[in-house]
């Protein structure tokens, strides 16, 4: 028998033969079409090539591309697990010829493909062609020999292909199985085509014409080929059978599911076994491309696609979380042609059994009040909308889940009353939120939430992706279009560029259109819409456009040093102070970071080293940095810091990063944790290297560090090193002799300053060349006043202390020439301190040198001036004071 993993090689090694490039699956969310939820073709990686907007350096490819189809026009959400064919995922084989070879090859090649290669029996075998496309029907005569009656021409767009309303398009021509008259059916066309006997196995797509708005068409001078074959329903009927969930792999799930329930394969439990094996590959393949379940977007639809999943192994019997089991026997079947697989696998039985564990603890619940509804309903009678309302809005069942358990008991969702519950919630959501206070222009993004969707954040594995212009804001209004020159607010369906939260700045860059370009200056976020900053430089751009949107990626890496350094730095500052340390704030832009903790007092030298040579340990380390989606409550019980003023909803990343033996987490040995939505480098050795910059007082209780990282922390360190170089040669010392030589210079020093003092005291005591100070009688107060220089203000209490001595009794104002300034100091002795102050005597000798205030004690007052020539009129002032 050949396996579905023999196919695949199959197929990709005969294209290789004929010279096409074997190219790996892109990932699932598309980067360069943001009309598209996910990838649901394998054309979809070369869109750009078709339209000639891109090019390779190969014009033959081949494909295995993975697919998921499962929410907008492509969903086969609700069909999965009741029919032999539908699937939310599936791959399609694939061969393309961007203007290499057209008909002529496509064609011999498709029929070598499948009765040579894969020896599928001829005289089974039919086309379609359509109805006027005379050149492929007569190359399927030519090269098949089939008769007439086995080409079938089909005038309705099933035949013929179209990109989109304008662009490239072409006629297909689809080749048929016909698995016998056992199974009912008719050939295609027919009246009876939608059944079981003739299956579609490969459909050729000949990109042959450019189609204009006025619906004419010309001839493309670069023809391409585009096929696209389901591997599952090739593998169905090479092994013996008309029912894909019957081939090897989807066969091997099913059995790992009923291993895991204890239940039979092709019992009671056939469709719950069907729908399990089918949303297993969906939900492990997304989260592997880094969609996580979450309330909007693509999140959403993974969250439905893996509730629906938990649904069925609960009607199974099954009382513990079942999902995650299955994932190793899912990378045994599909992680040699899909390695992501095998790398993601912790991530995604780790999703699976959280997101299983959360929905058993509201399931039996909703599923009473289902049927307690049920109960009061006349029989065949539909759900209420406002009961599957508050089935989604209290325990987060989707409509289509409480549809799909309705079908099962013949009901159905009276869905307009349910839409009528939604429009009310909203109006509510609304109501509440425009009373909060904020500002008014934020009510146009939140109208575009309301019509338009939040917007899907492509950031965390792309710096480049397209979307769709959604909204263009110039000057507080929504308009249509925008030239050059203009400072606009632009929004898109998806974008790449983070928006500023938790401390990390937003991002910048550029947007490109057909018709213009404009440079992003930030990018921040309103009610779950990213918002563009953004100055149009060339050209126009045009609401409901393409556009191609590119992050500044070195501005990008930067931010990402800065942001996991911070991580790192947080857990070191426990490490060294305690676990009250605390984040408080924080600033991650691409220059430096800042970060804000609580902490009672200045770090010591000691401390400051010890902080950043730990980073930097864990830096070299190099380990990756993991991230995962938890609870809030999971995270935390796991050791996970939360981050200041952070508002985190059911799930949250969770990001790790280092490895200690006295760590934290599931396992005890991971460094630091935390819950952090921000962009982070792959691993700590990307931040390059770390230097504390600065430690400081914030506000009462909190500290402020700063540092840098990379190349500018490099540069930190080596201007330190000159530095230090420089103190080595003006010492003449190096290393430890340093600090001993400085130590040695500072004593002198002060012993120095001291001896300098007591001279200058000594001097000014004496007269220092002026007329020594003689005490004079005012008022019955002995009052003595000098005016000094080559003395500082700092000289000038020791001076008061030394006259009011020699005094015993009495009052002193002294006024020091202090390098073009005025200081003045004045004492009272302790017995006159009840009728006279010093600071009045101060005061009155301040506004004479040209200063204010001045103050003190009542015996002893320090002012100053700006201007010293007024000496003798500041001690006239001071004399008239006491003397009343």
């Amino acid at each position: 028998m050949r396996t579905l993993n023999d196919i695949r090689t199959a197929f990709l090694d005969y294209f290789a033969r004929q010279g096409h490039e074997v190219v790996d699956s892109s990932p699932l969310v598309p980067r360069n079409d943001p009309t598209l939820l996910f990838a649901n073709s394998g054309m979809v990686q070369f869109k750009n090539l078709f339209t000639g907007v891109e090019h390779r350096d190969y014009k033959r490819a081949t494909t295995a591309q993975k697919c998921v189809r499962a929410g907008g026009k492509h969903n086969d959400l609700d069909n999965v697990g009741y029919t032999a064919r539908h699937h939310t995922f599936f791959e399609m084989m694939g061969n393309f010829s961007f203007g290499d070879y057209f008909k002529e090859q496509a064609i011999p090649f498709a029929w070598e493909m499948v009765t040579k290669e894969l020896g599928i029996d001829p005289s089974k075998l039919l086309v379609t062609v359509y109805h006027t496309d005379d050149e492929a029907a007569d190359l399927w005569k030519k090269v098949a020999g089939l008769p007439d009656d086995r080409i079938i021409r089909i005038a309705t767009n099933d035949n013929f292909w179209q990109m989109g309303p304008t662009g490239p398009c072409g006629p297909c021509t689809e080749i048929f199985y016909d698995h016998g008259e056992k199974y009912w059916g008719g050939p295609p066309g027919s009246p009876e085509e939608d059944g079981d006997r003739f299956v579609e196995i490969w459909n050729l797509v000949f990109m042959q014409y450019e189609q204009f708005e006025d619906g004419t068409r010309r001839e493309l001078e670069a023809q391409s080929i585009d096929t696209g074959m389901g591997i599952e329903r090739v593998a169905a009927l090479l092994q013996g059978t008309n029912d894909n969930y019957s081939t090897d792999l989807i066969r091997a799930l099913i059995e790992a599911s009923a291993n895991a329930s204890s239940t039979d394969p092709d019992g009671a439990g056939k469709i719950h076994h069907r729908v399990i094996a089918d949303h297993l590959r969906s939900t492990s393949f997304l989260i592997a491309d880094g969609v996580m379940p979450s309330a909007e977007g693509r999140g959403y639809v993974l969250r439905r696609i893996m509730r629906r999943a938990m649904r069925h192994a609960h009607l199974l019997g099954t009382k513990d979380p079942m999902m995650h089991r299955l994932v190793p026997e899912l990378v045994r079947q599909m992680g040699g042609a899909y390695p992501e697989l095998g790398r993601a696998k912790a991530l995604i039985e780790e999703t699976l059994l959280a997101e299983e564990t959360r929905f058993r603890q509201t399931l039996d619940r909703g599923l009473k009040l289902l049927d307690d509804e049920l109960g009061n309903l006349p029989e065949g009678a539909e759900l209420p909308g406002a009961t599957a309302f508050k089935l989604y809005d209290t325990y987060g069942f989707p409509l289509d889940l409480t549809q799909d358990a309705l079908r099962e008991k013949g009901r159905a969702v009276d869905t307009a009353g349910f839409d009528v519950a939604m429009a009310e919630q909203k109006a509510k959501a609304r109501a509440a939120w425009a009373g909060t206070g904020d500002a008014a222009d934020e009510a146009l993004w939140f109208d575009l939430a309301e019509e338009k969707g939040t917007t899907e954040f492509l950031g965390y594995d792309t710096e480049v992706a397209e979307g769709q212009i959604l909204a263009l804001v110039k000057a507080g209004n929504k308009v249509t279009s925008v030239s050059k020159g203009d400072e606009i607010q632009l929004v898109v369906n998806q974008t790449p560029f983070y928006a500023e939260s938790g401390g990390q700045v937003g991002d910048e860059g550029r947007v490109k259109t057909e018709t213009g370009r404009a440079v992003i200056t930030d990018t921040r976020k309103v009610a779950g819409v990213f918002i563009h900053f953004a100055r149009v430089e060339e050209g126009t751009l045009e609401l409901g456009q393409g556009a191609e949107l590119t992050v500044d990626h070195d501005r990008r890496s930067l931010i990402r040093a800065n942001h996991s350094a911070t991580h790192l730095l947080h857990e070191a500052l426990r490490a060294a102070l305690g676990d009250h340390v605390a984040q408080r704030g924080s600033l991650n832009a691409p220059d430096r970071l800042r970060f804000d903790f609580s902490h009672g007092k200045a770090l010591s030298p000691e401390e400051v080293a010890q902080v950043e040579r730990e980073v930097n340990a864990f830096i070299r380390q190099n380990t990756p940095v993991e991230t995962r989606i938890m609870t809030p409550d999971d995270a935390r019980a796991i050791g996970a810091q939360a981050l200041f003023g952070e508002k985190y909803g059911d799930e949250v990343r969770v990001v790790s990063m280092g490895r200690a033996d006295t760590g934290k987490g599931s396992d005890g040995k991971t460094w630091s944790i935390e819950l952090c939505g921000g962009t982070h480098v792959g691993r700590t050795g990307d931040i390059g290297a770390f230097a504390l910059t600065s430690e400081a007082a914030s506000s009462a209780g909190v500290r402020r560090i700063e540092a840098l990282t990379g190349q500018a922390a490099l540069a930190e360190l080596r201007s330190r090193d000159v530095a230090l170089a420089q103190v080595e040669g003006l010492l003449k010392a190096s290393g430890p002799d340093v600090i001993t030589r400085l130590k040695s210079l500072l004593d002198e020093r002060k012993s120095l300053t001291n001896e300098v003092a007591q001279l200058r005291q000594q001097l000014a005591m004496s007269g220092g060349g002026e007329a020594k100070a003689e005490a004079k009688d005012i008022n019955g107060i002995a009052f003595i006043a000098q005016a000094l220089s080559g003395v500082t203000g700092k000289d000038l209490p020791g001076l008061i202390d030394a006259h009011k001595e020699k005094l015993g009794s009495g009052a002193v104002l002294l006024v020091a020439d202090a390098g073009g300034k005025a200081a003045v100091a004045a004492g009272v002795t302790a017995d006159l301190t009840d009728k006279l102050s010093a600071v009045d005597l101060v005061k009155a000798a301040v506004e004479k040198l040209g200063g204010k205030g001045g103050g003190g004690r009542p015996d002893m007052a320090q002012g100053g001036g700006s201007d010293p020539s007024k000496a003798a009129e500041a001690i006239a002032a001071a004399e008239a004071v006491i003397g009343g």
